[in-house]
């Protein structure tokens, strides 16, 4: 039995999130289906993290059993034709037989993209936050940097997934500008619920004055959702790249 690790991309605009459902349209879903029909057999597969509904990933990792005997090499262009033009992969590799996507997954980083003017723009409607509030980058920047390190981010969490601790370690956290956007790229051991988006939200919330970037520690401490900022949409999100040891590594840099 071999255990084929694919790197992904995809435009989550339609689906329902990764995680396979019942009714709902899923990534997933939609990859189990193409592989079951290329490799003829029941495929279940392994993603490295549940994005969310609307949440896009530039970098993705998953790996899935199977006994075909179609090589690594060739299994892209095999898959791709079977997948919808939002979904495609990209490279594909056999990995280690213990290798498992989430589970050996040493870092990941999001991306998280505002439109920061007036006037909307309709084109990137399902790929950022329109927010035509000026925003002032010096701020968002301290704001930021006010995550970086270990932390209990229970205050940034939605209620979701459950999970035995609430403590991660953000190694970077930063604002910057780019091809006309504000974007945030964190990197972290891992993430709770909604936690960048939340992180995005209290950040925004600085700029604004609701809160000041020398508060976040504290309220870090106190671990209160209501007390950080709000939630913001998932459009925004992207997975953008994930980090592992040995050739998996290799194939995912």
């Amino acid at each position: 039995m071999r255990n084929i690790a694919i790197r992904l991309r995809y435009d989550g605009t339609e689906y329902h999130g990764w995680q396979v459902q019942k009714t709902d349209v899923t990534v997933a879903g939609t990859i189990e289906s193409a592989l079951s029909k290329l490799t003829g057999e029941n495929v279940k597969i392994t993603g490295c993290g549940r994005t969310d509904a609307g949440v896009h990933a530039e970098s993705y990792c998953a790996n899935f059993k199977s006994r075909c005997s179609i090589p690594a090499s060739r299994l892209p262009l095999a898959l791709n034709a079977l997948l919808p033009d939002d979904i495609a992969a990209v490279a594909a590799i056999d990995a280690p037989e213990d290798f498992n996507a989430i589970l050996s997954c040493r870092k990941k980083e999001y991306t998280y993209r505002i439109v920061n003017s007036r006037i909307r723009d309709p084109f990137r409607r399902h790929k950022a936050y329109f927010y035509p509030v000026p925003l002032k980058l010096d701020i968002m920047s301290k704001a930021a940097a006010a995550f970086v390190g270990t932390h209990d981010f229970a205050a940034v969490r939605s209620v979701g997934t459950e999970t035995k601790t609430t403590v991660r370690t953000v190694y970077y956290c930063d604002i910057f500008e780019q091809d006309g956007e504000i974007r945030m790229r964190v990197c972290a051991d891992g993430f709770l619920y909604n936690m960048v988006r939340a992180i995005m939200g209290t950040v925004i919330y600085c700029s604004e004055g609701k809160i000041s970037p020398e508060d976040i520690p504290e309220l870090l401490e106190k671990g209160d959702r209501r007390l950080t900022g709000p939630t913001v949409p998932p459009q925004g999100l992207y997975l953008t790249r994930v980090w592992y040891d040995g050739a998996v590594g290799e194939m995912m840099s």
